[in-house]
């Protein structure tokens, strides 16, 4: 059976009022749920950071962003899991250009 498998991007605003561990917690979640199900090729956590305009009134995030390889299905599931999570303010997951889909037999 033929796997196609792209890249994608992923990146994730958690809100900084739920305490510093509850942040790991979200950040530990998604790490593992995109692992599970893919391979992250890289993850960069860029911490605390001034939005760029108030979200529900709140002007700082916590931005975590994560490159990562899977079939089309867990990009779907990754954005379910994070419309209903808690604490998180936004996401946006991207898959990149078409010349970096891989096809796995």
């Amino acid at each position: 059976m033929v796997k196609v498998v792209n890249k994608y991007e992923v990146v994730i605003i958690i809100n900084t009022a739920i305490g510093e561990e509850e942040v790991a917690t979200l950040v530990e979640k998604f790490k593992s749920l995109i692992a599970s199900a893919g391979t992250i090729d890289k993850a960069d956590e860029w911490g605390k950071r001034r939005l760029a305009y108030p979200i529900n009134d709140l002007n700082e995030g916590y931005y975590l962003l994560v490159d990562f390889s899977s079939e089309a299905s867990l990009p779907k599931e990754l954005e379910r899991v994070l419309k209903i999570t808690d604490g998180i303010l936004r996401s946006m997951i991207i898959r990149k250009d078409e010349d970096s889909t891989v096809t796995v037999e």
